[in-house]
């Protein structure tokens, strides 16, 4: 009997020893991944950063108690974006997204310091074993802009309201163009650069100056929605970019090319989670993935143009059109790629040359 009750005991000490032990491990396990975003804009900026926080959202909502995630808007590209990434870093987040191109340098300096912390980067072209790079192609969404802007322009002039003359921005003008000119070889493009993502008295100077030039239809790679309110004024057309911005301006709206983040960054976070995310990655992803998303077309473009549009749309998705194949020449005349190949991938990535149909020169 007395052995009995000394090996219960000692069975109770050592089951509760072990829930004792369990315990913190319990309590670890079941700690939420914490996930971080740094945007350069407002979350309500209508466009760009709105999209990211939307795919922010959609991650809480995927993963539930199983992430926790925190943002910082308004972050320049500038020293301050080093200070708020060291911190993000420092306050346990393990996973960081960094969605403006100008955070490329700070960031490379505060992977090395957290060498344990992930970081994803939009549309950079510099990894590190603890970063990765991640950007839609964007070209897919410009070229079929154009599609809509060469079958709907009655001057045959077409604007673009640049950002930053940097490769991204540069091939979305010549995306549009050559959509443009696959369905209408009179027209000409002409850009203006305001130099900020995010301006929106800037953004609308640009698009009334434009129209003022005799544009009729104005695409652009800014954040706001100012230009679809300035062509829905002036009685031209505007596409969106980021976002769907029709209720700015629904008659003015005639498409637009949007991002959906999400599928993305619930991707990523999983990675994290099941131990399988890698650096040293450059992940593009378009139409095909849903990425690229289309905004829905004015009720305005006619069946015909529709119609080419969704067959240039269809192209793509099954790899049968690039937008940069050949034959492709800059406005120069000089051949980038001949016919039946597609412009080189280090053109590509340092795209600094403006293809034909568009007038003056990348500033430098």
């Amino acid at each position: 009997m007395m052995k009995q009750l000394k090996y219960r005991t000692v069975l109770r000490t050592a089951i509760t020893a072990g829930l004792i032990a369990a315990a913190p491990l319990a309590a670890f396990a079941a700690e939420p991944l914490k996930v971080a975003f740094v945007y350069l804009g407002p979350v309500g900026d209508g466009g760009w950063t709105q999209q990211h926080d939307q795919a922010r959202l959609a991650l809480e909502k995927e993963l539930g108690s199983k992430v926790k995630t925190t943002f910082v808007e308004n972050v320049p590209e500038t020293a301050d974006s080093e200070r708020v990434f060291r911190q993000l870093a420092a306050d346990g987040n393990k996973l960081i997204f960094a969605t403006s191109f100008g955070y490329m340098e700070p960031l490379q300096k505060v992977a090395k310091l957290f060498p344990n912390v992930k970081f994803d980067h939009v549309n950079g072209f510099k990894t590190a074993a603890n970063i990765s790079v991640y950007e839609p192609r964007f070209e897919e969404g410009f070229y079929l802009i154009g599609v809509l802007a060469g079958q709907m322009t009655k001057s045959n002039s077409l604007g673009f309201i640049g950002s930053f003359p940097i490769p991204s921005v540069v091939r979305n003008i010549d995306a549009m163009t050559v959509g443009a000119l696959a369905v209408n070889p009179k027209i000409k493009t002409k850009p203006i650069w305001v130099n900020t993502w995010y301006d929106p008295g800037k953004e609308r100077q640009a698009a009334e100056t434009l129209i003022a030039q005799g544009v009729d239809v104005v695409a652009q790679n800014t954040d706001s929605p100012a230009s679809i309110q300035a062509a829905q004024e002036k009685g031209t057309y505007a596409f969106s970019i980021d976002a769907d911005m029709s209720k700015y301006g629904a008659k003015a709206q005639l498409s637009g090319s949007t991002e959906d983040w999400s599928g993305y960054y619930i991707a990523e976070t999983k990675k994290v989670m099941e131990g399988t995310w890698t650096g040293n990655r450059h992940t593009r992803w378009g139409l095909k993935e849903g990425m690229v998303v289309m905004a829905p077309l004015n009720p305005a473009i006619p069946a015909a143009a529709a119609k080419v549009f969704e067959d240039k749309k269809k192209a793509i998705i099954a790899g049968e059109l690039n937008p940069f194949g050949g034959p492709l020449k800059d406005n120069a005349g000089v051949v980038k790629a001949a016919a039946g190949k597609v412009l080189p991938e280090a053109d590509f990535n340092s795209m600094n040359f403006y293809v034909e149909g568009v007038e003056g020169n990348v500033p430098k």
